[in-house]
């Protein structure tokens, strides 16, 4: 187990509810229904990647927990500023931390075949 990347897990588990809530309470009437899916969809794909961080922190999978790190902030935080900003060119940053995301849950995977965890 590595518990630098179970606490960073756990902060990212916090900051995707805080971001949750954030766009439910804070940003609903101030962003566009369209909008307020992107951020949400971005809160989301936070807290399945801040779990999927933990799981690689117990196994330990530490080059998955890095991906997934990757994936969080290009992934959630270009849709969190594409939201509240608007910039269309953010949306290209997106695919890039979906990359991440697939990578991390690859390289879980290819740890849990690899041998005894």
């Amino acid at each position: 187990m590595n518990r630098n990347w179970l606490g960073i897990a756990a902060i990212n588990g916090a900051l995707a509810v805080m971001a949750g809530a954030f766009a439910a309470h804070g940003l609903k009437a101030r962003l566009s229904a369209d909008s307020l899916a992107v951020f949400e969809t971005g809160a989301r794909y936070h807290m399945y990647h801040a779990l999927a961080m933990a799981l690689a922190a117990l196994v330990p999978a530490h080059r998955a927990a890095i991906a997934f790190m990757g994936g969080i902030v290009l992934f959630s935080g270009s849709l969190y500023l594409l939201a509240l900003t608007g910039i269309p060119i953010l949306g290209a940053i997106t695919p890039i931390g979906g990359l991440c995301f697939i990578a991390g849950w690859a390289l879980l995977a290819w740890r849990a075949f690899k041998g005894p965890i």
